[in-house]
């Protein structure tokens, strides 16, 4: 599917500061960006970063007042498919070593505490009929709502309050996977039909030799999302990251058919 992404942020920094923007589309296998522009206003000076294993891209810059960046970009994000039933989950001796740190606990999954939890709830599935099961469960016990959490929110605690946004969501959805033995990470993306449109945060999973990327909100299809970042948990996938406070004034998210 060809995509038009485009996303501006308009953010207000006193006292000037260090910033970190992850909002460009990731070079990512099956993902070509056919055009792309980024304009800072006023003019920034900044420098672009590539992770190499990633292809997410990094911004970073020194920033002061009010500053506008708007980024757009045309995306061919290749022939995605939902996650289907039946692939199977690997014993962790056949996992690759790159895969290994996300089956561990991060600071906004702690799944080291949901181990007795998972074996109960869905101790009789396992591979893509477990986290599909997970998802299911997520969407019948979680309510999608704003102002319940924050950015120091984690699993646990959207656990126990039984609400929260996209973040909260994946968070508690990778939590689960992990304590499943399944490797599952953070991924930040720009996601066609979400409503209100918005950067969305959806995680993806380690299962038959490849990841597979969902969505615990179930708000936006699969097969219309373009990757921006990932990483262990939201702290690695951030749109903005400032050494000092700063303000919203607006931001605009919209992405459709190109």
């Amino acid at each position: 599917m060809k995509l038009r992404a485009r996303a501006q942020l308009v953010y207000r920094f006193d006292p000037p500061t260090d910033a970190i923007y992850k909002i460009q589309a990731a070079h990512w296998p099956g993902q070509h960006i056919v055009e792309e522009t980024l304009v800072f206003d006023p003019p920034v000076t900044f420098q672009e970063d590539e992770d190499i294993e990633f292809g997410a891209r990094t911004l970073r810059c020194h920033v002061k007042g009010e500053v506008t960046l708007t980024y757009e970009a045309v995306v061919e994000n290749g022939r995605l498919k939902a996650l289907p039933l039946g692939v199977s989950q690997h014993d962790w001796g056949e996992l690759p070593a790159e895969v290994l740190p996300y089956l561990s606990p991060s600071r906004y999954c702690p799944s080291d505490q949901f181990g007795r939890f998972v074996t109960r709830q869905f101790g009789d599935t396992s591979g893509g009929a477990r986290v599909l099961a997970i998802l299911d469960w997520i969407g019948a016990n979680i309510d999608y709502e704003h102002g319940v959490s924050d950015t120091e929110t984690t699993a646990a605690r959207t656990f126990i309050d039984r609400a929260g946004v996209c973040r909260d969501f994946t968070h508690l959805g990778i939590t689960l996977c992990r304590a499943s033995g399944i490797p599952a990470r953070a991924v930040s993306a720009y996601a066609h039909q979400l409503e209100p449109p918005d950067f969305h945060a959806i995680f993806e999973v380690w299962l038959d030799s490849g990841w597979w990327l969902v969505d615990p909100t179930r708000l936006a299809p699969v097969e219309g999302l373009v990757r921006i970042a990932c990483g262990r948990d939201a702290a690695d996938i951030a749109f903005l990251t400032t050494q000092e406070r700063c303000e919203m004034v607006r931001q605009t998210v919209t992405v459709k058919p190109a």
